[in-house]
């Protein structure tokens, strides 16, 4: 388990130290100018210089990415319930859900921009509008994996709705739950700098804007990694709480490494 662990962590830090490397050695070689492609040295460097505004930016952009995304997760989580527990509902909703997805973003944005004007309501709607689909979808996938076997067994020996639901088809769904919640984290930062765009005085998404428009390409490659940095942490958390929550499906997950 302990090889596992280290190669798992170390592989993904020597592929990265690895492309670095041939990127600054690329950038050296061929003296690519600074303002078409900087090096990750110069990209480091500006990082450290401008650290306290992509704090401050970095910080708008977490507190809006995280709203967006507890309301998208509380919402997806409810529809899935609901389309489980009602199948009328899930054949005339299910549709619309998908159709939701298909509606580009960039053509969205403008109108709720021109309907709840540019504050954080219209930056909150994109994200959870991107956040809940993942949730609703794995969810629902969840439920219907539920061992029938087991369902079967419940239902003889006089389970009501209620206990079936809570004592055997959420733990059989929490799986899939985590897996959309995965993505949805992902999509939440992403939502929100793509809010940012639109309309917002403080932000990456903003200073990201800022800086191709001086092109201060090096300043775009630190507030895009500042986004990924953002992105892992909070898939390493909600990765951390799968562990803890469902240690069950962890340790099956891992069981084949552990040899």
């Amino acid at each position: 388990m302990k090889r596992f662990i280290s190669w798992h962590t170390g592989a993904p830090l020597l592929t990265i130290f690895t492309i670095l490397v041939f990127w600054q050695i690329v950038v050296t070689l061929f003296e690519i100018p600074a303002w078409m492609l900087p090096g990750p040295a110069q990209i480091i460097q500006e990082g450290f210089e401008i650290y306290p505004r992509i704090i401050d930016h970095s910080t708008s952009t977490i507190l809006i990415a995280l709203g967006g995304f507890a309301i998208g997760v509380s919402f997806g989580l409810l529809l899935a319930v609901l389309l489980h527990l009602v199948p009328k509902a899930r054949e005339s909703i299910y549709p619309l859900m998908v159709l939701s997805q298909n509606v580009p973003i960039i053509a969205l944005a403008p109108l709720l921009v021109l309907w709840f004007g540019f504050g954080a309501l219209p930056k909150i709607l994109i994200i959870t509008l991107v956040c809940f689909f993942p949730i609703a979808v794995s969810l629902i996938d969840g439920f219907r994996q539920t061992n029938p076997a087991l369902l079967n067994y419940m239902q003889m020996i006089g389970a009501s709705r209620r206990q079936i639901f809570f004592k055997l088809e959420w733990p059989s769904a929490l799986p899939y739950f985590f897996s959309g919640l995965k993505i949805s984290a992902t999509y939440s930062v992403m939502g929100a700098v793509i809010a940012e765009w639109l309309g917002a005085q403080q932000g990456l998404g903003v200073f990201m804007t800022v800086a191709s428009s001086a092109f201060r390409t090096d300043q775009v490659f630190v507030s895009i990694f500042a986004i990924m940095l953002i992105s892992l942490v909070l898939f390493g958390f909600i990765l951390l709480l799968e562990k803890w929550l469902i240690p069950w499906d962890t340790d099956k997950k891992g069981s084949g490494t552990d040899e």
